[in-house]
């Protein structure tokens, strides 16, 4: 078993058992309320934080630069709302944790080193050239 069928096969158990402990003790109503205040406040920060995100990926193209990071960081907020909007404390933690800009940037900047990025100036003669020509089906 892969270590990604772990993690999608224990976080909802793991879920499932806090909220079950925390319901103990704060009650069922409290609980469902704290889950969802949570949720609430989760996506208000990221469309906050994804405003941000495209406004910075918006100047560096007006420089000519490619926003690679912000990219980068986009799909990094959509994990983050989606793990917001999965109800649980496990999953909240870690959507409010890629929510902090220096923590997002730092996955982003690891994410990107692990990637081969290259101008079209940097690539090999003949790469990523169209080659025109004609055909005919043959009957």
């Amino acid at each position: 078993m892969g270590k990604w069928t772990l993690v999608f096969f224990l976080t909802p158990l793991v879920e499932m058992y806090i909220l079950i402990e925390v319901g103990g003790q704060i009650g069922a109503t409290s609980t469902v309320l704290l889950v969802v205040i949570t949720a609430v406040v989760g996506v208000a920060i990221l469309r906050r934080e994804g405003f941000r995100t495209l406004t910075k990926g918006l100047s560096r193209l007006e420089q000519g630069q490619v926003p690679a990071i912000e990219v980068v960081e986009g799909l990094l907020l959509a994990v983050a709302g989606a793990l917001l909007l999965t109800p649980g404390f496990v999953t909240d933690f870690v959507g409010f944790t890629i929510l902090a800009p220096v923590i997002r940037n730092n996955i982003a900047k690891r994410i990107l080193a692990q990637v081969n990025l290259k101008s079209p100036a940097e690539r090999p003669a003949g790469a990523g050239k169209t080659i025109e020509g004609d055909f005919r089906r043959r009957p």
